[in-house]
């Protein structure tokens, strides 16, 4: 059953579709970049989209708590006693975006009671909206049509010539190597948004999504959290501890997760899960 009701749900949609549109015109026009910290980038295209999807989040649903990403105020209501909080990013993968690669998206998550029920990820530049959650079910629209049942696809096992790793940049450089050592038949590849990212997994293109740099925030996760546990992904730990997004598992300013994060399908985490473990302490054993 969906958390909200048909004409919210459209309405969400609607308000993706129409800041994924805005996104992709005002690309094709010159717009400011800022560096909020190292490698931490922000365009005026996220923050036009942001006060947009503020607002009609706001007057959508009077009663819950609305956080985005450039409203550094609305973070106080992470832990303002709120049941249900909405979280959003309006731009997901900004540095794709600011050079001009298409694999950004526009995302929406919604937590009840700290746990992520529902969510939206938009991909302006594929014409594409994912959205579903754990009691809901999963689904897809094009190019603004109704919405139709996204049919979840499972990798084959990981075998000597299949193992497809997503895994970012930053991580790669840390961890990559000893991940390969430990799993030589690893096929890391990346792209820009963390939505999309898990998208990879939710379709069956990869068995694992890997973060382990420490900087995601709830706006990244809440989403597409939603939706991988809808597929029937594993969302856990280096530990193998399920993510969490309460407020002992998130730093209370910054609303970054504190856990590392591994999402990917039963069969791939289960085995490989020690591996990775082992991976990440022989990175740090070689740092100390």
């Amino acid at each position: 059953m969906p958390p909200i009701s048909p004409e919210q749900e459209q309405q969400i949609r609607q308000v993706l579709q129409y800041c994924g549109q805005q996104a992709e015109q005002m690309a094709t026009t010159q717009f400011e970049v800022f560096q909020k910290g190292p490698n931490d980038y922000v365009t005026s295209i996220d923050a036009a989209l942001d006060e947009k999807l503020s607002a009609v989040f706001t007057e959508l649903f009077p009663r819950d708590g609305v956080i985005t990403e450039e409203n550094a105020e609305s973070r106080k209501k992470f832990d303002g006693g709120y049941s249900r909080l909405w979280c959003i990013d309006p731009l997901d993968g900004t540095e794709d975006f600011i050079h001009g690669k298409r694999d950004y998206a526009v995302m929406v998550g919604l937590l009840q009671n700290y746990q992520p029920i529902a969510g939206w990820v938009g991909a302006p530049a594929y014409e594409l909206i994912y959205h579903g959650g754990p009691d809901w079910g999963l689904f897809q629209s094009v190019a603004g049509h109704p919405p139709e049942p996204l049919i979840r696809a499972k990798p084959a096992p990981p075998s000597q010539g299949f193992c497809p790793v997503v895994i970012g940049n930053r991580d790669r450089r840390n961890f990559g190597a000893a991940i390969a050592q430990q799993i030589p038949t690893a096929q890391f590849y990346s792209l820009g948004s963390f939505g999309l990212k898990v998208m990879e997994v939710v379709l069956g293109r990869a068995g694992l999504y890997l973060y382990f740099n420490g900087r995601v925030k709830v706006w990244d996760t809440t989403g597409p959290l939603a939706i991988a546990k809808a597929a029937g992904l594993i969302c856990c730990d280096l530990q193998g501890y399920p993510l969490r997004s309460t407020p002992d598992a998130i730093n209370s300013e910054t609303l970054a997760h504190k856990q590392s994060i591994v999402i990917g399908w039963p069969h791939y985490v289960e085995p490989l899960l020690p591996k990775l473990q082992a991976a990440v302490e022989d990175t740090h054993e070689s740092f100390s």
